[in-house]
C-alpha cells in the first residue's frame, strides 16, 4: 500500500508541475486573455490521456503503472479527467441518471463550493 502512495505523491507532483507549465505556455501563446484557455485545453487533454490509458488492455499497464499515470500524474494534471471519465463509465454502463446526475451535481455544486468559499472569505475578512 506504501509503495502505490509513493507512485501517487511521485505523479502527483509531476502532473501538477505540469499543469502549471502547461497552462501558462498555453496562455502564452493563445493571445487569449478573457478566457481561460490553459484550463480549457488542459481539461480537454487530460480527458483524453485518461480514456487512452483506461482504454489499454490491462496487459499493456501493471497496476502500478495504471496508479502512477492515472491517479498520480493526471490525477495532479487535471481532476477533470477522472470527472470525465467516471461520468463516462456511467454512461457506458447504461446508468445514464447517475451520469447526468454526477456532471449536473458537480458542476453546480462545484460553483456553489466556490461561491460559497468567496463569500466566507470575505465575511470573516471583514470581521
Amino acid at each position: 500500500m506504501i509503495q502505490k502512495i509513493l507512485w501517487v505523491a511521485l505523479g502527483g507532483a509531476i502532473g501538477a508541475v505540469s499543469r502549471y507549465l502547461a497552462g501558462g505556455w498555453i496562455h502564452r501563446i493563445s493571445g487569449v486573455d478573457q478566457f481561460p484557455i490553459g484550463t480549457f485545453v488542459i481539461n480537454f487533454l487530460g480527458c483524453a490521456l485518461i480514456g487512452l490509458c483506461a482504454g489499454l488492455p490491462t496487459h499493456e499497464l501493471s497496476d502500478h503503472s495504471r496508479t502512477f499515470l492515472i491517479v498520480g500524474i493526471l490525477g495532479g494534471f487535471t481532476t477533470f479527467s477522472s470527472f470525465g471519465f467516471e461520468t463516462w463509465v456511467l454512461m457506458r454502463e447504461g446508468a445514464w441518471t447517475l451520469a447526468c446526475l454526477n456532471a449536473v451535481g458537480q458542476v453546480v455544486l462545484g460553483l456553489f463550493g466556490v461561491g460559497l468559499g468567496t463569500y466566507l472569505a470575505v465575511r470573516l475578512s471583514a470581521t
